[in-house]
């Protein structure tokens, strides 16, 4: 993947009609579910290749769906959900997302400014006036683009923290510093403290809980029914995979740490079928406008001028002169990424529940094949 960061703006123009699921049949190597295949067989069989560490017995597994010019042009899962019920893992099977959430939360704070109730340009503390002082020149804008000069949170979790944390909480470890990394706007460092603070946004300009709000305004209009940011003691996560981490002696199941329960930098979960649900919903401009979507997909510029590599909720780079938007969700026992190629309307969602593994690898593999290049 390419190291210069596009401007994507001038590349969305048109909404993409809406399609549905259908076409053929094909099948997981866990005998999984089942959807839409336009690929060539000799296609298929390389895509099968590229995910045999996750189709072997007994091993974590994946699920990749890739759309192509709006509807489903491949949809296969590989290996289990769970390795002591040996449950396969489906195009249904729910995961974390990890920071692949990240573009949900971009999206309740950009669904906020498109209501008219909040603004990108206005001060955080304004919005939460329980925000540390030392960070009152941040502005929303800043939080969504990774410019804040916020510490990240993880490292301020003090040693003998054995409760998993909420929002709330990334408030009050920010309270234990006192200074920011550097001036909003002046740097790009990528962190999960602004996130968790959005999420935080959404409740106080809304009146919702984070999770709700995501429910009413993003997943319910999107049809993405099992998708939800999970709290405990709310409505369980429905066939929901373990995430596991190899080790000498084989996988252990490594689900959840001290920051899996914050829900704005990594806390919703989802599914495969779901996720070619909400990739249809960005396409069609169902939940924002599309130019407040493709500023959500523009780099954000540095107060020197320098361009980032980072939008709302997206990184943008190339692949040769080819401009992409993407991804990664990485933590605990999962490992995942979601690829657009605006030009070529191709998503590649790569969904897996172990650590490790080459997820960007695949995708980068997937969509050099023929059947993807037209327009490339």
């Amino acid at each position: 993947m390419g190291r210069r960061a596009p401007r994507i703006v001038a590349l969305y123009t048109a909404v993409v009609a809406l399609v549905v699921l259908g076409g053929c049949a094909t099948r997981g190597a866990t005998g999984g579910s089942s959807a839409a295949t336009a690929v060539s067989a000799s296609e298929a069989q390389t895509i099968d290749a590229l995910f045999t560490p996750y189709a072997q017995p007994g091993v974590p597994g994946a699920a990749v769906a890739i759309i192509d010019g709006g509807r489903v042009a491949f949809l296969r899962t590989y290996g289990l959900a769970n390795l002591e019920t040996k449950t396969p893992l489906t195009d249904r099977t729910n995961v974390r997302l990890a920071s692949l959430t990240k573009a949900f939360t971009a999206m309740a704070i950009m669904q906020l400014v498109n209501d008219g109730v909040l603004r990108l340009d206005d001060h955080v503390r304004d919005v939460l006036p329980d925000f540390p002082a030392y960070g009152s020149a941040i502005r929303i804008r800043h939080l969504l683009n990774h410019t804040s000069g916020l510490r990240a949170y993880d490292e301020l979790i003090p040693a003998a923290q054995s409760r998993q944390l909420k929002d709330r909480d990334v408030l009050a470890l920010l309270h234990r510093v006192d200074t920011l990394l550097f001036a909003p706007g002046s740097a790009f460092r990528y962190g999960d403290s602004g996130y968790a603070v959005l999420a935080l946004v959404v409740e106080a300009v809304s009146g919702k809980s984070f999770a709700r709000f995501l429910n009413d305004r993003i997943f319910t209009p999107a049809g993405m029914s099992t998708t939800l940011a999970y709290e405990p003691g709310g409505p369980d996560v429905v066939n929901r995979a373990l995430g596991y981490e190899a080790t000498p002696a084989g996988f252990r199941v490594a689900e959840q740490n001290l920051t899996s329960t914050v829900l704005g930098d990594g806390g919703v979960y989802s599914s495969a079928h779901d996720l070619i649900l909400w990739d249809r919903a960005l396409d069609d401009h169902r939940l924002i406008p599309a130019p407040l979507q493709h500023l959500a997909w523009a780099p954000a510029t540095l107060d020197d001028g320098a361009p980032t590599r980072y939008g709302f909720g997206w990184y943008l780079d190339r692949d040769g002169t080819e401009p992409y938007v993407f991804h990664r969700g990485e933590t605990t026992g999962l490992s995942h990424v979601i690829v657009k190629y605006p030009t070529r309307r191709l998503t590649i969602i790569v969904l897996t529940n172990r650590r490790g593994g080459a997820p960007d690898d695949i995708a980068t593999t997937i969509a050099k094949l023929a059947s993807f290049r037209r327009g490339a």
